[in-house]
């Protein structure tokens, strides 16, 4: 779409008129999808304009100037960098869009990101690319869920957003058996379907003010809000960790939180939440972390530690 759009200004730079027909035969699409691309050219700013009659056909205005030379150098770099962001990213269907940019502007696409989202299998690339396709055809999807528990359940939304929160990729869209936004964890998404029924979207509906979406339980934020968590504002968790975990402290830890310690250990200070996955980042951190304040807190590790002791026949 962006490819064809920028294909359309970049003819109509060249020639000062061309037809709708002419110009839907050579992007194989229909005539009405040229003028949609019309109006959403016009939308953006471009003056591109329509005119019936015999000698009609879609024009740019006579002011209307694209030079490269109206465009720093320092723009153009910044214009192809962030297309290549977007290419990175996964639309990949405009794959030549930001070469088409670099030929007109005379300067070489730059090379600054790299993002893999595929697994070993790539079945994690092929579900990115279908929910991306979901969200830019808008297209209802279906799939199955699962949630905190492992209870699994089928799901039909609309798709609105991707969103890279906390290590993982989420879906942002309106859960129609829930009717309010959620957020899906994607590798928690299977079995997914893009059903043929398009939805239009509802920006009033989709607004947190509209309607207060929280994250589908199971998700680590969703954790965090959950109405049975108990949350200490007055009372802060500490927790001793061991140097040798270094490497992930600034990982898992905001700076004001980190107190390091004259041997290199580290003194960690943060809201205390009492839920399943604060417990479990500890526990993660193994024999390296102990759980020193506030008492209450170290009772319930040392509770948590026997359980997986039994557990192993260590008890």
């Amino acid at each position: 779409m962006l490819n064809r759009r920028l294909g359309i200004v970049y003819l109509l730079m060249k020639r000062k008129t061309v037809t709708a027909s002419e110009l839907a035969k050579r992007y194989e699409v229909s005539v009405r999808t040229i003028y949609r691309d019309i109006e959403a050219l016009s939308m953006i700013g471009i003056p591109v304009y329509a005119q019936k009659g015999r000698k009609g056909g879609i024009s740019l205005t006579e002011q209307f100037v694209l030079d490269r030379m109206l465009v720093t150098e320092e723009e153009q770099k910044q214009i192809l960098a962030a297309l290549k962001g977007l290419d990175e990213v996964g639309v990949r269907t405009e794959q030549g869009t930001f070469h088409k940019l670099g030929d007109f502007f005379k300067v070489q696409p730059p090379n600054w990101i790299a993002v893999d989202f595929s697994d070993w299998s790539d079945k994690r690339q092929e579900l990115f690319e279908d929910v991306k396709r979901a969200i830019l055809e808008t297209k209802v999807i279906c799939f199955d869920y699962y949630g905190q528990n492992g209870t699994m359940t089928r799901r039909i939304v609309e798709p609105v957003q991707l969103l890279f929160k906390e290590y993982t990729w989420y879906l942002r869209a309106f859960c129609r058996s829930r009717k309010a936004m959620r957020l899906f964890k994607l590798l928690r998404m299977k079995r997914m379907e893009l059903l043929p029924e398009i939805f239009t979207p509802e920006p009033d509906a989709y607004t947190e003010e509209a309607e207060p979406y929280r994250e589908s339980k199971g998700e680590e934020a969703a954790a965090a809000a959950s109405d049975k968590d108990v949350m200490s504002k007055e009372e802060k968790l500490e927790i001793h960790i061991a140097q040798s975990e270094a490497y992930r402290i600034y990982d898992r830890f905001d700076e004001e939180e980190i107190t390091v310690l004259e041997d290199g250990s580290f003194l960690i200070k943060i809201d205390w939440i009492q839920n399943d996955w604060l417990w479990g980042l500890i526990l993660s951190f193994g024999s390296a972390a102990e759980v020193i304040a506030p008492k209450e807190a170290h009772e319930e590790m040392q509770r948590r530690i026997r359980e997986m002791a039994v557990v192993y026949g260590v008890l």
